[in-house]
């Protein structure tokens, strides 16, 4: 166990889980990077079966690692490193395993965050190994409008639209600064005066939600959630590259609707929720059938 005191202006933590090979390039892009103010990078490889331990401890023995004998979801992992290192930074960094940093992007999050006090949380923007855009890094809250647009796929119809397109903000510049509802959990990046009011991820979510869960309590305490464009960072979505699994696929909407429960559902006539709530379930199992036809992909390379 780390027992130093040593304080720093980013810790980033990185919940690590059977992509070693992936994580071995996260991590030089990490340490690449053009910063001259102190950090720490920590990883928690939570119940990878592959080498992922091994790896980081032979190859980077700079990093403070932990390990999780059985997997406990991106909740838990992070809540430990959060937890171990509460009070030593001023600001904490969530990084997906699966990302490439680009060598400027730790030095814009920080300087976006140090020039903007009212800013709670800041996000970059992600990209995909092909360029483009990886359109969850920007969202807004998921409301029964929402809901219904996405359901009738207007959002994809007319991307340009305030109103339809309002999920993934699709109406707004991606190569422009915008304060938003949520960020993505592959990129996120929080205060610590702002953890200390709103605290840890809820881990009543296993994976996905807790994010945007997040950004919700933070926006609840009166700080701003911001997208920066020029903070470039590459999610090669390693787990979505192969054909998803079924149990990936019942826990996102499982989590869709945990978020949508908790911060709106009272906000809304029961039978507006039954409608979320039968929707959301035929739209699980359409795409279940989906994904059982969906043919397998070569996954990117890891080397």
């Amino acid at each position: 166990m780390n027992t130093d005191s040593q304080h720093f202006k980013l810790v980033i933590l990185i919940a690590a889980h059977n992509v070693s090979g992936l994580l071995r390039q996260c991590l030089r892009s990490v340490f690449a990077s053009k910063v001259s103010f102190p950090f720490r990078v920590v990883v928690n490889d939570d119940g990878s079966s592959d080498d992922t331990y091994k790896m980081v401890a032979g190859e980077f023995p700079q990093i403070d690692l932990m390990r999780n004998e059985r997997p406990l979801g991106f909740a838990k992992a992070n809540n430990q490193m959060l937890r171990r290192y509460m009070g030593r930074a001023q600001f904490y960094l969530l990084l997906n395993d699966d990302t490439i940093v680009e060598p400027a992007a730790l030095k814009e999050m920080v300087d976006f965050a140090d020039a903007h006090p009212e800013a709670g949380i800041v996000g970059g923007k992600l990209v995909r190994p092909d360029g483009t855009l990886d359109w969850p890094c920007k969202r807004s809250f998921q409301t029964p409008s929402v809901f219904f647009y996405r359901a009738l796929r207007l959002d994809k119809l007319f991307p340009k639209s305030r109103r339809f397109g309002r999920y993934h903000l699709t109406y707004l510049d991606e190569n422009e600064t915008h304060e938003v509802d949520a960020v993505c959990g592959a990129l996120l990046m929080m205060r610590h005066e702002t953890l200390e009011q709103v605290g840890f991820l809820d881990e009543a979510w296993f994976m996905y939600g807790e994010d945007m869960d997040w950004c919700f309590r933070t926006k609840q305490k009166g700080w701003k959630v911001y997208y920066d464009p020029r903070a470039i960072v590459t999610h090669y979505k390693s787990q979505s590259a192969r054909k998803q699994s079924y149990r990936m696929i019942f826990w996102w909407y499982r989590s869709t609707w945990l978020m949508y429960k908790k911060s709106f559902g009272s906000s809304y006539n029961p039978l507006v929720n039954l409608a979320i709530w039968a929707g959301m379930h035929i739209t699980l199992v359409a795409s279940l059938l989906v994904n059982f036809f969906r043919p397998r992909k070569a996954l990117p390379s890891r080397a």
